[in-house]
Protein backbone atom coordinates (compact mmCIF):
# COMPACT_ATOMS: atom_id res chain seq x y z
CA UNK A 1 0.00 0.00 0.00
CA UNK A 2 2.76 2.20 0.90
CA UNK A 3 4.47 1.69 -2.39
CA UNK A 4 0.97 2.46 -4.45
CA UNK A 5 0.57 5.78 -2.58
CA UNK A 6 3.99 7.03 -2.81
CA UNK A 7 3.45 5.97 -7.11
CA UNK A 8 0.72 7.74 -6.99
CA UNK A 9 2.36 11.05 -5.48
CA UNK A 10 5.33 11.24 -7.49
CA UNK A 11 6.35 11.97 -11.09
CA UNK A 12 9.37 10.38 -11.69
CA UNK A 13 11.05 10.78 -15.53
CA UNK A 14 14.01 8.41 -16.19
CA UNK A 15 15.81 9.19 -19.77
CA UNK A 16 17.91 6.76 -20.83
CA UNK A 17 21.11 8.13 -22.71
CA UNK A 18 20.42 5.65 -25.78
CA UNK A 19 17.49 7.58 -26.17
CA UNK A 20 18.87 10.99 -26.73
CA UNK A 21 18.82 10.75 -30.13
CA UNK A 22 15.29 9.82 -30.65
CA UNK A 23 14.11 12.80 -28.37
CA UNK A 24 16.22 15.60 -30.57
CA UNK A 25 13.08 16.31 -33.19
CA UNK A 26 10.57 16.38 -30.12
CA UNK A 27 12.78 19.10 -28.13
CA UNK A 28 12.31 21.30 -31.26
CA UNK A 29 8.97 22.75 -30.39
CA UNK A 30 9.59 23.46 -26.92
CA UNK A 31 9.75 27.01 -28.36
CA UNK A 32 8.38 28.58 -25.49
CA UNK A 33 9.84 26.74 -23.00
CA UNK A 34 12.57 28.28 -20.72
CA UNK A 35 16.13 27.88 -22.93
CA UNK A 36 18.95 25.98 -21.32
CA UNK A 37 22.14 27.64 -20.34
CA UNK A 38 25.85 27.34 -20.80
CA UNK A 39 26.49 24.27 -18.69
CA UNK A 40 25.14 21.09 -20.25
CA UNK A 41 27.71 18.06 -21.38
CA UNK A 42 25.55 15.92 -22.67
CA UNK A 43 22.84 17.32 -25.38
CA UNK A 44 23.40 17.94 -28.52
CA UNK A 45 24.13 21.52 -30.77
CA UNK A 46 20.96 20.30 -32.92
CA UNK A 47 18.35 20.12 -30.43
CA UNK A 48 19.70 22.89 -28.14
CA UNK A 49 19.70 25.43 -30.97
CA UNK A 50 16.65 26.81 -30.38
CA UNK A 51 16.05 26.51 -26.75
CA UNK A 52 19.64 28.04 -25.35
CA UNK A 53 19.86 31.46 -24.31
CA UNK A 54 22.31 33.78 -26.65
CA UNK A 55 25.04 35.51 -24.17
CA UNK A 56 26.18 38.44 -25.71
CA UNK A 57 29.49 40.57 -24.27
CA UNK A 58 31.46 43.45 -25.35
CA UNK A 59 34.31 45.22 -24.03
CA UNK A 60 33.35 48.72 -23.50
CA UNK A 61 33.63 49.84 -20.51
CA UNK A 62 30.69 51.35 -19.86
CA UNK A 63 27.88 50.25 -17.28
CA UNK A 64 30.53 47.40 -16.80
CA UNK A 65 30.29 45.20 -13.52
CA UNK A 66 33.13 45.68 -10.79
CA UNK A 67 33.67 41.67 -11.05
CA UNK A 68 35.50 41.97 -7.94
CA UNK A 69 32.09 41.51 -6.45
CA UNK A 70 32.22 37.83 -7.35
CA UNK A 71 34.92 36.16 -6.07
CA UNK A 72 35.24 33.08 -8.84
CA UNK A 73 36.63 29.99 -5.97
CA UNK A 74 38.54 27.32 -7.62
CA UNK A 75 37.43 23.67 -6.57
CA UNK A 76 39.76 21.32 -6.86
CA UNK A 77 38.83 18.56 -4.41
CA UNK A 78 37.57 15.05 -4.82
CA UNK A 79 35.30 12.46 -2.71
CA UNK A 80 35.58 8.69 -2.54
CA UNK A 81 32.00 7.96 -2.26
CA UNK A 82 30.87 5.59 -4.93
CA UNK A 83 27.14 6.41 -5.14
CA UNK A 84 25.83 10.17 -4.67
CA UNK A 85 22.12 11.10 -4.09
CA UNK A 86 21.11 14.80 -4.44
CA UNK A 87 17.86 16.50 -2.80
CA UNK A 88 16.70 19.33 -3.32
CA UNK A 89 14.13 20.99 -1.17
CA UNK A 90 11.99 23.76 -3.16
CA UNK A 91 8.98 24.19 -0.66
CA UNK A 92 5.93 24.93 -1.51
CA UNK A 93 2.96 28.01 -2.27
CA UNK A 94 3.04 29.20 1.39
CA UNK A 95 6.50 30.27 0.85
CA UNK A 96 5.28 32.45 -1.96
CA UNK A 97 4.30 35.56 -0.76
CA UNK A 98 7.34 37.36 -0.44
CA UNK A 99 8.28 36.59 -4.08
CA UNK A 100 4.84 38.28 -5.60
CA UNK A 101 3.40 39.44 -7.70
CA UNK A 102 6.23 37.13 -9.93
CA UNK A 103 4.82 34.21 -8.01
CA UNK A 104 0.96 34.67 -8.65
CA UNK A 105 1.83 32.60 -12.54
CA UNK A 106 4.92 30.85 -11.59
CA UNK A 107 6.61 29.11 -8.42
CA UNK A 108 10.18 31.06 -7.38
CA UNK A 109 11.99 27.52 -8.14
CA UNK A 110 10.73 27.85 -11.97
CA UNK A 111 11.28 31.52 -12.35
CA UNK A 112 13.54 32.54 -15.14
CA UNK A 113 16.96 33.27 -13.72
CA UNK A 114 19.93 34.37 -16.90
CA UNK A 115 17.16 32.54 -18.79
CA UNK A 116 17.00 29.08 -17.11
CA UNK A 117 14.37 28.45 -14.42
CA UNK A 118 16.22 28.91 -11.10
CA UNK A 119 16.58 25.21 -9.37
CA UNK A 120 18.22 24.66 -13.03
CA UNK A 121 21.28 25.79 -11.97
CA UNK A 122 21.12 23.40 -8.82
CA UNK A 123 20.65 20.69 -11.36
CA UNK A 124 23.28 21.66 -13.37
CA UNK A 125 25.83 21.51 -10.61
CA UNK A 126 24.47 18.30 -8.82
CA UNK A 127 24.65 16.61 -12.21
CA UNK A 128 28.37 17.37 -12.37
CA UNK A 129 29.58 16.05 -9.14
CA UNK A 130 31.42 12.99 -9.47
CA UNK A 131 29.22 9.60 -8.81
CA UNK A 132 25.88 11.20 -9.13
CA UNK A 133 23.24 8.40 -9.28
CA UNK A 134 20.00 10.53 -9.13
CA UNK A 135 18.96 13.81 -8.37
CA UNK A 136 15.13 14.21 -6.25
CA UNK A 137 13.13 17.07 -5.78
CA UNK A 138 10.94 17.15 -2.96
CA UNK A 139 7.90 20.02 -2.69
CA UNK A 140 4.64 20.68 -1.99
CA UNK A 141 3.80 22.26 -5.85
CA UNK A 142 1.49 20.36 -8.31
CA UNK A 143 3.89 18.02 -10.07
CA UNK A 144 2.14 18.92 -13.66
CA UNK A 145 4.41 22.69 -12.22
CA UNK A 146 7.39 20.54 -12.50
CA UNK A 147 6.89 18.30 -15.00
CA UNK A 148 8.69 19.78 -18.00
CA UNK A 149 11.48 20.92 -16.03
CA UNK A 150 11.91 17.22 -14.95
CA UNK A 151 11.75 16.47 -18.59
CA UNK A 152 14.24 18.64 -19.72
CA UNK A 153 16.87 18.07 -17.10
CA UNK A 154 17.14 14.66 -17.33
CA UNK A 155 17.53 14.80 -20.98
CA UNK A 156 19.98 17.64 -20.59
CA UNK A 157 22.01 16.04 -18.13
CA UNK A 158 21.23 12.55 -19.10
CA UNK A 159 20.94 11.84 -14.86
CA UNK A 160 17.81 10.64 -13.79
CA UNK A 161 15.86 13.84 -12.33
CA UNK A 162 12.39 13.17 -9.82
CA UNK A 163 9.84 15.29 -8.60
CA UNK A 164 8.38 13.87 -5.21
CA UNK A 165 5.16 15.94 -4.16
CA UNK A 166 4.45 16.90 -0.26
CA UNK A 167 0.44 16.59 0.05
CA UNK A 168 1.69 18.32 3.81
CA UNK A 169 3.61 20.34 5.00
CA UNK A 170 6.64 17.84 6.04
CA UNK A 171 9.76 19.85 6.68
CA UNK A 172 13.38 20.58 5.26
CA UNK A 173 13.39 16.89 6.95
CA UNK A 174 10.05 15.34 7.12
CA UNK A 175 10.09 14.84 2.89
CA UNK A 176 13.13 12.81 3.11
CA UNK A 177 11.75 10.64 5.76
CA UNK A 178 8.55 9.94 4.21
CA UNK A 179 9.96 9.27 0.69
CA UNK A 180 12.68 7.09 2.81
CA UNK A 181 12.13 4.25 1.03
CA UNK A 182 12.76 5.46 -2.29
CA UNK A 183 15.66 7.88 -0.70
CA UNK A 184 17.63 4.67 1.00
CA UNK A 185 16.87 1.72 -1.27
CA UNK A 186 17.31 2.80 -4.77
CA UNK A 187 20.64 2.76 -5.96
CA UNK A 188 22.21 2.35 -2.48
CA UNK A 189 23.64 5.90 -1.67
CA UNK A 190 26.09 5.81 0.64
CA UNK A 191 26.01 9.79 0.85
CA UNK A 192 23.20 12.62 0.50
CA UNK A 193 22.95 16.33 -1.04
CA UNK A 194 20.66 18.00 0.34
CA UNK A 195 20.62 21.64 -1.51
CA UNK A 196 17.79 24.52 -0.04
CA UNK A 197 16.14 25.39 -3.57
CA UNK A 198 16.47 29.49 -2.86
CA UNK A 199 19.92 29.89 -2.74
CA UNK A 200 22.69 31.57 -5.48
CA UNK A 201 25.88 30.52 -5.00
CA UNK A 202 28.86 28.56 -7.17
CA UNK A 203 27.78 24.64 -4.81
CA UNK A 204 31.00 23.80 -3.91
CA UNK A 205 29.46 20.17 -3.79
CA UNK A 206 32.39 18.37 -4.69
CA UNK A 207 34.78 20.13 -1.76
CA UNK A 208 31.83 20.01 0.47
CA UNK A 209 31.80 15.78 -0.01
CA UNK A 210 35.52 15.61 0.22
CA UNK A 211 35.65 17.53 3.96
CA UNK A 212 32.71 15.26 4.73
CA UNK A 213 34.61 12.07 3.86
CA UNK A 214 37.42 12.64 5.75
CA UNK A 215 35.82 13.95 9.20
CA UNK A 216 35.66 10.32 11.39
CA UNK A 217 31.92 9.90 12.63
CA UNK A 218 30.73 12.67 10.62
CA UNK A 219 26.66 12.43 10.01
CA UNK A 220 26.70 15.77 8.27
CA UNK A 221 28.26 18.67 7.07
CA UNK A 222 26.97 22.11 6.35
CA UNK A 223 28.17 24.57 4.05
CA UNK A 224 29.05 27.49 6.29
CA UNK A 225 29.12 31.17 4.97
CA UNK A 226 30.48 33.91 6.40
CA UNK A 227 27.67 37.21 7.68
CA UNK A 228 27.52 40.47 8.30
CA UNK A 229 26.69 40.88 12.36
CA UNK A 230 23.70 43.24 10.42
CA UNK A 231 22.15 39.82 8.55
CA UNK A 232 23.83 36.88 10.62
CA UNK A 233 20.25 36.71 12.74
CA UNK A 234 18.63 36.44 9.70
CA UNK A 235 19.83 33.18 9.33
CA UNK A 236 20.80 29.76 11.89
CA UNK A 237 24.21 30.46 13.36
CA UNK A 238 26.82 28.01 13.98
CA UNK A 239 29.52 28.22 16.58
CA UNK A 240 32.64 26.27 15.31
CA UNK A 241 36.14 24.90 16.81
CA UNK A 242 38.67 26.52 15.04
CA UNK A 243 40.59 23.34 14.71
CA UNK A 244 38.46 20.31 13.81
CA UNK A 245 35.27 22.67 12.60
CA UNK A 246 32.72 20.75 14.63
CA UNK A 247 30.01 22.52 15.28
CA UNK A 248 29.97 23.32 19.09
CA UNK A 249 26.42 25.38 19.01
CA UNK A 250 23.73 26.17 16.99
CA UNK A 251 20.52 28.27 17.02
CA UNK A 252 18.28 28.87 14.06
CA UNK A 253 17.89 32.58 14.17
CA UNK A 254 18.73 34.00 17.56
CA UNK A 255 17.67 36.98 18.91
CA UNK A 256 20.75 38.52 19.47
CA UNK A 257 24.39 38.14 17.67
CA UNK A 258 26.40 35.06 18.45
CA UNK A 259 28.41 34.82 15.69
CA UNK A 260 28.66 35.29 11.63
CA UNK A 261 29.09 32.04 10.64
CA UNK A 262 25.01 30.96 9.29
CA UNK A 263 24.05 28.28 7.43
CA UNK A 264 24.76 27.89 3.95
CA UNK A 265 21.52 25.51 3.50
CA UNK A 266 24.00 23.09 1.44
CA UNK A 267 24.48 19.69 3.25
CA UNK A 268 25.88 16.42 3.13
CA UNK A 269 24.19 14.15 4.92
CA UNK A 270 25.07 10.46 6.11
CA UNK A 271 22.37 7.44 5.74
CA UNK A 272 22.96 7.09 9.56
CA UNK A 273 20.67 10.58 9.53
CA UNK A 274 17.48 8.63 9.12
CA UNK A 275 17.74 7.37 12.53
CA UNK A 276 18.39 10.63 13.70
CA UNK A 277 14.88 11.98 11.81
CA UNK A 278 12.97 8.63 12.81
CA UNK A 279 14.10 9.66 16.82
CA UNK A 280 12.61 13.12 15.83
CA UNK A 281 9.33 12.17 15.56
CA UNK A 282 9.07 9.37 17.86
CA UNK A 283 10.39 11.71 20.84
CA UNK A 284 7.85 14.51 20.29
CA UNK A 285 4.56 11.72 20.47
CA UNK A 286 2.45 13.18 18.16
CA UNK A 287 0.98 13.08 14.70
CA UNK A 288 2.65 15.41 13.05
CA UNK A 289 4.94 14.53 9.93
CA UNK A 290 6.79 17.94 9.83
CA UNK A 291 10.97 17.58 10.89
CA UNK A 292 13.29 20.10 9.96
CA UNK A 293 17.26 19.90 9.47
CA UNK A 294 17.51 23.56 11.27
CA UNK A 295 15.34 23.05 14.37
CA UNK A 296 15.18 19.16 14.89
CA UNK A 297 17.88 17.20 13.23
CA UNK A 298 21.07 19.67 13.46
CA UNK A 299 20.10 19.84 17.60
CA UNK A 300 19.62 16.27 18.09
CA UNK A 301 23.10 15.42 16.61
CA UNK A 302 24.78 17.89 18.79
CA UNK A 303 22.99 16.07 21.91
CA UNK A 304 23.76 12.60 20.69
CA UNK A 305 27.44 13.23 19.95
CA UNK A 306 29.54 16.29 19.97
CA UNK A 307 31.91 15.12 16.93
CA UNK A 308 28.85 14.27 14.29
CA UNK A 309 28.23 17.72 12.53
CA UNK A 310 30.57 19.60 10.83
CA UNK A 311 31.08 22.99 9.09
CA UNK A 312 32.75 23.79 6.24
CA UNK A 313 33.70 27.41 5.91
CA UNK A 314 33.98 28.59 2.37
CA UNK A 315 34.45 32.54 1.03
CA UNK A 316 32.07 31.59 -1.76
CA UNK A 317 29.54 34.45 -3.32
CA UNK A 318 25.90 33.14 -1.78
CA UNK A 319 22.57 34.82 -1.51
CA UNK A 320 18.96 33.73 -1.36
CA UNK A 321 16.28 34.17 -4.09
CA UNK A 322 13.14 35.16 -1.82
CA UNK A 323 12.12 38.17 -3.44
CA UNK A 324 12.17 40.09 -6.92
CA UNK A 325 15.22 42.31 -5.84
CA UNK A 326 17.46 39.35 -5.14
CA UNK A 327 15.85 37.06 -8.80
CA UNK A 328 17.98 40.48 -10.71
CA UNK A 329 21.25 40.08 -8.11
CA UNK A 330 21.13 36.24 -8.69
CA UNK A 331 20.48 36.92 -12.65
CA UNK A 332 23.78 39.61 -12.50
CA UNK A 333 25.50 36.56 -11.07
CA UNK A 334 24.21 33.20 -13.04
CA UNK A 335 25.31 35.56 -16.40
CA UNK A 336 28.59 35.97 -15.37
CA UNK A 337 29.05 32.19 -14.10
CA UNK A 338 28.39 31.76 -18.09
CA UNK A 339 30.68 33.82 -19.54
CA UNK A 340 33.32 32.36 -17.24
CA UNK A 341 32.28 29.16 -18.78
CA UNK A 342 32.18 30.00 -22.43
CA UNK A 343 35.68 31.80 -21.99
CA UNK A 344 36.72 28.78 -20.88
CA UNK A 345 35.00 26.41 -23.61
CA UNK A 346 35.44 28.79 -26.68
CA UNK A 347 38.23 27.15 -28.45
CA UNK A 348 35.45 24.49 -29.39
CA UNK A 349 33.64 26.99 -31.44
CA UNK A 350 30.93 25.99 -34.29
CA UNK A 351 29.81 28.91 -37.05
CA UNK A 352 26.02 29.13 -36.40
CA UNK A 353 26.47 32.70 -37.92
CA UNK A 354 24.75 35.95 -37.02
CA UNK A 355 22.26 37.33 -39.28
CA UNK A 356 20.18 40.41 -39.43
CA UNK A 357 16.46 40.17 -40.76
CA UNK A 358 13.71 42.39 -40.99
CA UNK A 359 15.94 45.49 -39.04
CA UNK A 360 15.89 43.15 -36.65
CA UNK A 361 18.97 41.47 -34.99
CA UNK A 362 18.43 37.90 -35.93
CA UNK A 363 19.80 36.00 -32.73
CA UNK A 364 18.29 32.51 -33.69
CA UNK A 365 21.89 31.49 -35.50
CA UNK A 366 24.49 32.32 -33.28
CA UNK A 367 28.26 30.90 -32.50
CA UNK A 368 27.81 27.95 -30.63
CA UNK A 369 29.98 25.27 -29.32
CA UNK A 370 29.53 21.55 -30.28
CA UNK A 371 27.20 20.69 -27.62
CA UNK A 372 24.84 23.40 -28.60
CA UNK A 373 26.11 26.41 -26.11
CA UNK A 374 26.05 29.96 -26.85
CA UNK A 375 29.70 31.64 -27.22
CA UNK A 376 30.02 35.18 -26.65
CA UNK A 377 29.24 37.22 -29.61
CA UNK A 378 31.50 40.15 -31.07
CA UNK A 379 29.68 43.19 -31.58
CA UNK A 380 27.75 43.11 -34.94
CA UNK A 381 27.28 46.28 -37.30
CA UNK A 382 23.85 46.07 -37.81
CA UNK A 383 22.83 44.60 -34.33
CA UNK A 384 21.90 45.93 -31.28
CA UNK A 385 24.32 47.89 -28.98
CA UNK A 386 25.85 45.03 -26.30
CA UNK A 387 26.90 46.38 -23.22
CA UNK A 388 28.36 43.27 -20.78
CA UNK A 389 26.39 40.30 -20.28
CA UNK A 390 23.18 39.82 -21.60
CA UNK A 391 20.95 37.02 -22.29
CA UNK A 392 18.88 36.86 -25.34
CA UNK A 393 16.21 34.15 -26.59
CA UNK A 394 16.51 33.02 -29.92
CA UNK A 395 12.64 34.41 -30.71
CA UNK A 396 13.21 37.59 -29.35
CA UNK A 397 13.09 40.43 -31.83
CA UNK A 398 15.68 43.20 -31.27
CA UNK A 399 15.91 46.24 -33.03
CA UNK A 400 19.68 47.31 -34.10
CA UNK A 401 19.35 50.68 -32.23
CA UNK A 402 18.29 49.46 -29.13
CA UNK A 403 20.98 49.29 -26.00
CA UNK A 404 21.16 46.19 -23.98
CA UNK A 405 22.94 45.44 -20.78
CA UNK A 406 24.84 44.53 -18.42
CA UNK A 407 23.28 42.04 -16.46
CA UNK A 408 20.15 41.68 -19.05
CA UNK A 409 18.04 38.66 -19.52
CA UNK A 410 15.51 39.01 -22.21
CA UNK A 411 12.89 35.75 -22.72
CA UNK A 412 11.00 34.38 -25.11
CA UNK A 413 8.98 36.13 -27.86
CA UNK A 414 9.79 39.98 -26.21
CA UNK A 415 9.84 42.24 -28.82
CA UNK A 416 12.56 45.40 -28.34
CA UNK A 417 12.00 48.33 -30.57
CA UNK A 418 14.33 51.12 -31.66
CA UNK A 419 16.22 53.62 -29.22
CA UNK A 420 15.55 51.42 -26.45
CA UNK A 421 17.51 51.21 -23.36
CA UNK A 422 17.58 48.07 -20.91
CA UNK A 423 19.98 47.47 -18.37
CA UNK A 424 20.28 45.26 -15.05
CA UNK A 425 16.75 43.69 -16.16
CA UNK A 426 15.04 40.96 -16.67
CA UNK A 427 12.22 40.93 -19.50
CA UNK A 428 9.89 37.57 -19.10
CA UNK A 429 8.10 36.04 -21.99
CA UNK A 430 6.25 38.08 -24.34
CA UNK A 431 7.29 41.71 -23.21
CA UNK A 432 7.12 44.28 -25.57
CA UNK A 433 9.52 47.55 -25.22
CA UNK A 434 7.87 50.54 -27.52
CA UNK A 435 10.23 53.17 -29.09
CA UNK A 436 12.67 55.24 -27.03
CA UNK A 437 11.61 53.54 -23.59
CA UNK A 438 14.32 53.13 -20.91
CA UNK A 439 14.16 50.18 -18.57
CA UNK A 440 16.43 49.86 -15.29
CA UNK A 441 16.55 47.58 -12.73
CA UNK A 442 13.47 46.35 -13.32
CA UNK A 443 11.26 43.16 -13.76
CA UNK A 444 8.86 43.23 -16.66
CA UNK A 445 6.60 40.77 -16.09
CA UNK A 446 4.83 38.23 -19.04
CA UNK A 447 3.17 40.27 -22.26
CA UNK A 448 3.27 43.37 -20.46
CA UNK A 449 3.90 46.54 -22.82
CA UNK A 450 6.22 49.39 -22.24
CA UNK A 451 4.52 52.15 -23.98
CA UNK A 452 6.97 54.90 -26.22
CA UNK A 453 9.45 56.89 -24.33
CA UNK A 454 8.32 55.54 -20.93
CA UNK A 455 10.25 54.94 -18.43
CA UNK A 456 10.02 51.85 -15.78
CA UNK A 457 13.04 52.04 -12.84
CA UNK A 458 13.93 50.46 -10.00
CA UNK A 459 16.66 51.20 -6.75
CA UNK A 460 20.05 49.69 -8.18
CA UNK A 461 20.48 46.27 -6.93
CA UNK A 462 25.14 45.93 -6.22
CA UNK A 463 27.36 44.23 -4.50
CA UNK A 464 30.00 46.54 -2.39
CA UNK A 465 33.32 44.35 -3.62
CA UNK A 466 35.56 45.73 -0.45
CA UNK A 467 32.27 44.08 1.67
CA UNK A 468 32.41 40.19 0.99
CA UNK A 469 29.06 39.45 3.15
CA UNK A 470 27.52 42.53 0.88
CA UNK A 471 25.67 39.93 -1.09
CA UNK A 472 23.85 37.98 1.64
CA UNK A 473 21.80 41.30 2.58
CA UNK A 474 17.69 41.57 2.01
CA UNK A 475 16.36 44.52 1.21
CA UNK A 476 12.94 44.58 3.19
CA UNK A 477 9.84 46.05 1.50
CA UNK A 478 8.95 48.51 4.04
CA UNK A 479 11.33 50.71 6.96
CA UNK A 480 10.70 50.89 10.06
CA UNK A 481 8.13 53.29 9.90
CA UNK A 482 6.27 51.45 7.38
CA UNK A 483 7.09 53.41 4.28
CA UNK A 484 7.94 51.86 1.15
CA UNK A 485 11.86 51.13 0.88
CA UNK A 486 13.37 51.96 -2.60
CA UNK A 487 13.50 48.87 -4.62
CA UNK A 488 13.63 47.42 -7.99
CA UNK A 489 10.60 48.05 -10.17
CA UNK A 490 8.04 45.11 -10.70
CA UNK A 491 5.54 44.90 -13.21
CA UNK A 492 3.18 41.57 -13.29
CA UNK A 493 1.72 39.61 -15.60
CA UNK A 494 0.19 41.61 -18.59
CA UNK A 495 0.92 45.16 -17.83
CA UNK A 496 0.26 48.09 -19.48
CA UNK A 497 2.56 51.29 -19.19
CA UNK A 498 1.16 53.99 -21.67
CA UNK A 499 3.41 56.37 -23.57
CA UNK A 500 6.01 59.06 -21.50
CA UNK A 501 4.55 57.79 -18.27
CA UNK A 502 7.59 57.38 -15.18
CA UNK A 503 7.58 54.44 -12.86
CA UNK A 504 9.98 54.61 -10.08
CA UNK A 505 10.71 51.95 -7.12
CA UNK A 506 7.39 50.53 -8.02
CA UNK A 507 5.21 47.06 -7.71
CA UNK A 508 2.76 46.08 -9.96
CA UNK A 509 0.31 43.48 -9.77
CA UNK A 510 -0.73 41.37 -12.65
CA UNK A 511 -3.52 43.42 -15.59
CA UNK A 512 -3.00 46.76 -14.28
CA UNK A 513 -2.90 49.72 -16.80
CA UNK A 514 -0.69 52.51 -15.87
CA UNK A 515 -2.04 55.96 -17.09
CA UNK A 516 -0.17 58.47 -15.27
CA UNK A 517 3.61 58.59 -13.54
CA UNK A 518 4.18 55.85 -10.19
CA UNK A 519 6.99 56.57 -7.29
CA UNK A 520 7.20 54.72 -4.38
CA UNK A 521 3.95 52.49 -4.81
CA UNK A 522 2.62 49.24 -4.68
CA UNK A 523 -0.39 49.10 -7.66
CA UNK A 524 -3.12 46.62 -6.83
Amino acid sequence: EEEEEEEQTTTTTTVEMSDLKTKTTASKSFAREFSTSAFADNTSAVRRKMSAAVSVSSSSQEDRVDSEAFEQPQHRQTHSFNAVKVVILVGGPQDDTIFRPLSLRTPPPLFPVASVPLIMHHIRAAARVKNVKDIVILGQYSKRLFKDVVMKASRETGVNVSYFQEYERLGTAGGMYHFRDVMMHKHNPDVYVVMHGNICCDFPINDLLAFHGVKDGAKASILGIKASKVSANNFGVFVVDSETKAVEHYVEKPKTYINNTINGGLYVCSPSVFDIIQKCHTDRNDFDAFVSFEQNVFPELLNSSSSSMFVYECNVFWTQVKSAASAVYANRYYLQLQRKYEEETSSQLVDGGVASKDKQCDVSKHKILPDGVPLLAKQEEECATIVGDVSIHPTAQIHPTAKLGPNVSIGPFCIIDEGVRVRDSILLSGAKIKKNACVLNSIVGWDSVIGEWARVEGAKVGADPNNPATNIQQKTLFNKEGKLEPNITVLGEGVSVDDGVLVLNTLVLPHNDIKRSQKNEIIL
